[in-house]
């Protein structure tokens, strides 16, 4: 009889990992429990969400009534230059990144993935709600999680073939009351443990207030001016500003005034009305293709250009460094530093991050 297969399982303390690991071990895998200490800021140790004290002790005391091994891995440093450093580094650039698409492609299956598979692991599990399909010739598909509301194939889509052919998604067919159920079921402390949605590594969420302390060259003022070169009055710095953003302009004027643009190179920020705000292509780089294949020739498509952002239908470009997306309507919030992730139907296809 074959042994059953070795699963390590990145548990959060959360709902969604602990009831991932109660499935894998219900399923007969070989399951161990692993939680990545993360950087937190100097002074404030322990307040990195994800690894929390009181994380950690949740995910110790699920792997415990599972009977489950569990380590906590030490990643503080990696996650810093990898991740802490590329989301201030961009702000300072001018653009909005996304430090969750770093993390997962860095840390979790550039770092994680490799340490379980030293540890004889055959699978990375998660749990995120996202499915894998195993096809023909070897060759592995992503698909949106059948719970549209928690779907997060958007935060995967930078993974290659090699990452997803040894990567398990147990929630995938799920939806959250159900995790929760399951949970309850299980009879897992965590069952109504609530979410977060802030990033992980600033203690209280405000990222200006980090920016500051942590990039104080990031308040650079610098002129708020109109797309005709009206200047209205002065930032406080570009990397405090988003494309679509309408409060804290600091500006009066007759009607309502969004975030156009922001020109790093001159320091300046450009504001208009909201029918200067949309528009109807972008160009994205670093692309992913999850088959490993660049698309031959333009294709119809469905794109995400931000986490939560709906769907938008398209006509893309394809190239194996950068692409194209033309949109049927003008999208009004395209920031460069998100990600644009391609759809067809639910499958994800790849993605990009937005270079303008």
């Amino acid at each position: 009889m074959e042994a059953p297969r070795k699963v390590v399982v990145g548990m959060s303390g959360g709902v969604d990992s602990s009831v991932a690991a109660a499935l894998l071990v219900e399923q007969g895998y070989r399951v161990t429990g692993m939680m990545l200490r993360l950087w937190s800021e100097p002074g404030k140790d322990g307040q990195n969400r994800c690894c929390s004290p009181d994380a950690m002790a949740q995910a110790r005391r699920v792997a415990a009534s599972l009977g489950i091994p569990f380590y906590a891995v030490d990643v503080q440093e990696l996650f810093h230059n990898e991740v802490v450093q590329h989301f201030i580094d961009g702000y300072l650039e001018g653009i909005t990144p996304n430090p969750c698409l770093i993390c997962n492609r860095q840390i979790r299956w550039g770092y994680l993935l490799k340490y379980a598979q030293a540890f004889g692991a055959d699978f990375l599990a998660t749990g995120h709600y996202a499915r894998v399909r195993h096809m023909v010739e070897d060759m592995v598909e992503l698909y949106r999680a059948v719970d549209l509301h928690k779907d997060q194939s958007y935060v995967l889509s930078r993974l290659n073939q090699e990452q997803l052919k040894h990567s398990l998604f147990p929630l995938g067919e799920l939806t959250k009351p159900q995790v929760r159920q399951i949970a309850r079921n299980f009879g897992l402390s965590v069952a109504e443990r609530p979410e977060s949605q802030d990033l992980c590594f600033i203690s209280d969420g405000n990222y200006r207030r980090f920016l500051n302390e942590y990039a104080p060259e990031s308040q650079k003022i610098g002129q708020i001016i109109t797309s005709e070169g009206k200047i209205l009055g002065e930032h406080q710095g570009l990397a405090f500003y988003t494309i679509g953003q309408r409060k804290g302009l600091g500006i009066s004027s007759p009607e309502p005034f969004y975030v156009i643009e922001k020109r790093f190179e001159e320091q300046t920020l450009v504001v208009g009305p909201v029918s200067e705000l949309g528009k109807c292509e972008l160009i994205a780089q670093d692309v992913n293709w999850i088959s490993g294949m660049t698309p031959e020739k333009s294709f119809n498509a469905q794109v995400k250009i931000r986490y939560k952002a709906e769907l938008a239908s398209g006509m893309v470009e394809p190239g194996p460094e950068e692409f194209r997306v033309v949109f049927e309507q003008p999208l009004r919030d395209i920031t460069p530093g998100q990600a644009a992730v391609i759809y067809q139907g639910n499958q994800c296809l790849g993605s990009g991050i937005i270079k303008e």
